[in-house]
């Protein structure tokens, strides 16, 4: 019979393998949710804590290296990392260790002056700052740590939503978004998706939200969500009906966007093109060498209830280009829009004879380098 006061060594190595595994979790929970800005800022305040007496420390002894200007440094790191109500309490040892400076400098006849009215200016300047920007982050409830780890994902799921599918041999599709400005958030954004029987149908869908760049950028991710969601889970003849009901129901002051939808039939080349106030597409007949507008009869989307899209159609044979665009690339108060269109389909003809490959980026540099405003374009075209 085993001893009651002892643990055979199987049963103490499994304890300890628990024990070490839940310290492992826990602490990865913590530096998870530090990350976040979800946990506390104690350790953060601690550590700003103790830099405080250190510069002040280094200034008497040191001024000539650390300067009683140094103190705006745990002040801004506070600034950036703290909630308000820490970021007080460091105030408060800063002021506490600006007045020891203070005091025991006046003391001194020797170089350095004591610390002078500026000195305490650009402290202050900065703790106020450091305490606006601290009130915004807990007003908006986004700590800086996370706050541009969130921006950066937002700007990556807007990209993805923005791509088309894979298409069969045969067919190819390229196209580019630029914001205005350069910017990394814009108003127009592209949904695409392959649907129907065997996925044989493309249906695409270029909208335009009033506004453009940082003003357009939430209101286009929350569209290009809703918008994805609609697509191919609805009729192609209900999609745009759908949507515009979706932005009645937002009521936003500025709430209008345009759009065009095409449904592309991967076997035999046939489309539809619906719009909601676009501007229309444009095809290239390789059997004429022509360009052909195709224009849809449609109201803008979020105007009034109970819109009604018509639909344009048209076959795209062995050679034929089909060009979606936004206002961006050919719209200009200094000229017609017909010139821009005509200037844009002149600059996509000189490229078919060095292939159509990966250039839609190439004819935005042509027409719409310098434009202050979203531009997307899409060419889709068979071999």
């Amino acid at each position: 019979m085993a001893g009651g006061g002892t643990s055979p060594p199987g049963a103490r190595r499994t304890r300890a393998h628990k024990a070490l595994r839940r310290a492992r979790l826990t602490m990865r929970r913590t530096a998870v949710d530090h990350f976040r800005g979800e946990g506390s800022d104690a350790l953060v305040l601690i550590a700003l804590f103790l830099t405080v007496p250190l510069i002040a420390a280094g200034t008497l002894h040191r001024p000539d290296w650390c300067p009683p200007e140094a103190l705006v440094l745990p002040l801004v790191a506070g600034g950036l990392l703290l909630r308000p109500v820490s970021l007080l309490a460091l105030y408060a040892a800063t002021a506490v260790a600006l007045i020891t400076e203070t005091a025991l400098m006046e003391g001194r006849s020797v170089s350095p002056d004591p610390i002078g009215p500026g000195t305490i200016l650009v402290v202050a300047a900065v703790a106020l700052s450091g305490l606006l920007i601290a009130q915004f982050r807990s007003r908006v409830g986004v700590p800086w740590r996370r706050g541009g780890t969130m921006l950066f994902d937002l700007r990556e799921r807007i990209r993805a939503q923005s791509t088309v599918p894979a298409l069969p041999p045969g067919w190819h599709c390229d196209l580019s978004l630029r914001p205005a400005g350069g910017q990394s958030f814009s108003g127009d954004f592209v949904v695409a998706a392959r649907t129907g029987p065997d996925r044989r149908v493309l249906e695409v869908v270029l909208t335009d939200v009033s506004g453009k760049g940082m003003d357009a950028g939430s209101r286009s991710l929350l569209l290009s969500g809703a918008f994805g969601g609609l697509l191919g889970s609805l009729p192609p003849h209900s999609f745009l009906p759908a949507a515009n009901g979706y932005l009645l129901r937002q009521n936003w002051d500025e709430g209008f966007a345009t759009s065009i939808h095409l449904v592309l039939d991967l076997d035999t080349g046939d489309f539809e093109l619906l719009s909601a106030g676009h501007l229309p597409g444009v095809q290239y007949a390789a059997a004429t060498g022509r360009w052909q507008e195709i224009a849809a009869e449609g109201p803008l989307l979020g105007v009034w209830d109970g819109a009604e899209f018509h639909p344009a159609k048209g076959t795209l044979r062995p050679g034929d280009v089909l060009m979606l665009f936004t206002d961006g690339l050919v719209e200009r108060s200094d000229r017609d829009l017909s010139d821009g269109i005509d200037r844009l389909t002149g600059e996509a003809e000189r490229h078919l004879s060095t292939g159509l490959r990966r250039i839609a980026s190439d004819l935005i540099e042509s027409v719409a380098r310098d434009v202050n405003d979203d531009r997307a374009l899409i060419l889709i075209y068979r071999d």
